[in-house]
């Protein structure tokens, strides 16, 4: 059952149609638990909270599968307005974004323009960026990406997933520009040709390669709400006496709030992934798909 409900909003995440009925309706039906406003205005007061808190934060101009040159270019004029308003408020805060938003489905120079306008923008104001991963088809060029801009900025990070057979491959190959990565599971619906299918061989993969990137010496971003691989990370890091400012934890905004605060209160680096903006539908189906008993909190906000 849940994996038919799973599979079921990874299905509504792709309809373009909603998408566009979503931006319209604005942050309705539960989604404004896990997306902080429409504005970078209403994002920078969460921050400024979760800041408040011991929270560090990266914030995430919400946007995917742009298909035209001026709205990609627009996507990237709202990523730079949201770090000079982190530079400006001197929030703890960097930034995320989808290399799909910056125009990875209509060319290369495209992106590679929009994420050199976003890089200085963020080198000035010392703002770090990391490219979240989408899924399989557009992984390798996003890597690919990576490595080119890696290798003219220092402020820039990707997310390496899990469940994908390529990853420990992936972990070797980049070793060598000591990047900072984001070590995730995996949020999409994949072939089981590249991916694994079952939970606890992706759960087995993605604790080989936390511990894979931390004793490479590299920056580590464990990002998960389970407990489970949370103690690893705890054991694995007490076991070969890494420091505790080499890795910290992520989670998204809305979900296990009270671990979070517990995780900074205990001296671990806890950082929230804060989603803004009206483009929230993909988001926030791939957020119910991952764990269905979210669910309950949007019939509930539905009802309110």
């Amino acid at each position: 059952m849940e994996q038919t409900m799973r599979n079921f909003f990874l299905f509504l995440s792709k309809n373009r149609g909603l998408t566009k009925m979503a931006k319209r309706y604005g942050l309705r039906f539960g989604a404004s638990r896990f997306v902080a406003g429409e504005t970078v205005e209403l994002a920078s007061e969460v921050i400024k909270d979760l800041n408040n808190k011991g929270l560090s934060v990266t914030i995430d101009y919400l946007g995917e599968f742009v298909d035209n040159e001026k709205e990609a270019n627009e996507m990237a004029d709202n990523c730079i307005v949201a770090i000079k308003e982190i530079g400006r408020r001197g929030l703890d805060s960097q930034l995320s974004l989808k290399m799909t938003s910056m125009g990875l489905d209509i060319n290369e120079s495209v992106v590679m323009n929009n994420m050199r306008r976003i890089l200085e923008a963020a080198k000035e104001n010392q703002v770090f960026v990391t490219i979240d991963m989408e899924d399989f088809a557009r992984c390798g060029i996003t890597i690919d990406i990576f490595k080119k801009l890696k290798s003219e900025y220092d402020n820039i990070g990707t997310v390496i997933q899990a469940y994908l057979y390529r990853t420990e491959q992936d972990i070797k190959d980049l070793n060598e520009y000591s990047p900072n990565l984001r070590l995730v599971k995996g949020a999409y619906k994949e072939s089981p040709e590249v991916a694994f299918p079952e939970k606890k061989d992706v759960d087995d993969n993605y604790k080989k390669i936390i511990k894979m990137h931390l004793l490479n010496g590299n920056y580590t971003a464990v990002a998960t709400h389970d407990d489970a691989i949370i103690e690893y990370t705890k054991k694995l890091v007490k076991e070969y006496n890494i420091p505790n400012n080499q890795f910290e934890f992520q989670m998204l905004f809305g979900i296990r709030n009270e671990r979070q605060l517990e995780l900074a209160k205990e001296g671990y680096k806890m950082r929230v992934y804060v989603p803004y903006g009206t483009d929230w539908y993909g988001y926030f189906m791939r957020r119910l798909a991952e764990r269905p008993a979210n669910v309950a909190f949007v019939l509930k906000g539905i009802f309110k």
